[in-house]
């Protein structure tokens, strides 16, 4: 097994005195000789860090027992040499930008599908109601080009505050349609889940756990390409193996 432990999690949750809990956290992550980003707003959590395996559980330990971060879930995968240079700990206005204040995932889920139920549809082209399920790709176009699922629709946006209108846009093509969204871990289908049921997308879901849940739970079925990750690892087969921009793009145009 390789040596560097690498985790990926959200949870929306009501935080407040932000400044207060930014300092905790990063004397915890140093204490911890931990690298990596945590965002802190409002709306709750965002993290990815890394390090060795035994002091980065300590810290989720550490972590969860504060009641409101209990139930956060991780993404987990293994990396030679540590991807983040530094341990930072931001106070954002949200820890994924939409700019659409309504939408508040901390107090509501919007409908989601589990990667091996998704895998189930893919493979019969259909929900069980017997709708066609199109992937709705939420990520930005650089993502985009790393690897989606198949025929996956994504709307060249490059930032995710521009997915509500693309959405929109698109709405009265998709509306016979089981649409799918997802995204690299979840996050921004969070928000993207809740916006199209606000618009009246009736048959929508999101993928739980987004991209790196698919591949630890399913692997490589029905997707083409790696996935773009926000640290020096670039990107991540469906192994969980990183792997470069240009081979990716070799491999998904293969």
């Amino acid at each position: 097994m390789k040596p560097i432990l690498n985790i990926a999690a959200y949870q929306f949750v009501r935080l407040e005195e932000l400044e207060s809990l930014r300092q905790q956290m990063l004397g915890a992550l140093n204490a911890r000789q931990l690298k990596g980003t945590i965002l802190l707003a409002g709306e709750g959590i965002n993290l990815f860090l890394a390090g060795t395996e035994p002091l980065l559980r300590d810290f989720l330990a550490w972590l969860r027992n504060d009641q409101r971060f209990a139930p956060i879930e991780v993404k987990e995968s293994w990396s030679e040499s540590q991807p983040f240079k530094k341990a930072l700990v931001k106070i954002k206005n949200e820890i994924i930008r939409m700019n659409h204040p309504a939408i508040q995932p901390e107090t509501g889920r919007a409908h989601f599908i589990t990667p091996t139920k998704l895998a189930e549809w893919l493979d019969r082209g259909t929900d069980d109601l017997g709708r066609p399920v199109v992937m709705i790709d939420t990520r930005n176009q650089f993502e985009v080009e790393y690897g989606t699922f198949e025929n996956a629709v994504h709307f060249n946006i490059q930032k995710f505050s521009e997915f509500p209108e693309a959405i929109k846009a698109h709405q009265a093509e998709l509306a016979d349609k089981t649409l799918i969204s997802f995204c690299t871990g979840g996050i921004r289908c969070e928000k993207s889940g809740l916006y199209m049921r606000e618009i009246g997308i009736e048959h929508s879901y999101q993928l739980e756990g987004g991209i790196l849940k698919y591949f630890e739970d399913v692997g490589s079925a029905h997707y083409q390409g790696s996935c773009f990750v926000f640290d020096e690892r670039e990107a991540l087969e469906p192994t969980l193996e990183s792997i470069g921009i240009e081979q990716s793009i070799r491999k998904k145009q293969a």
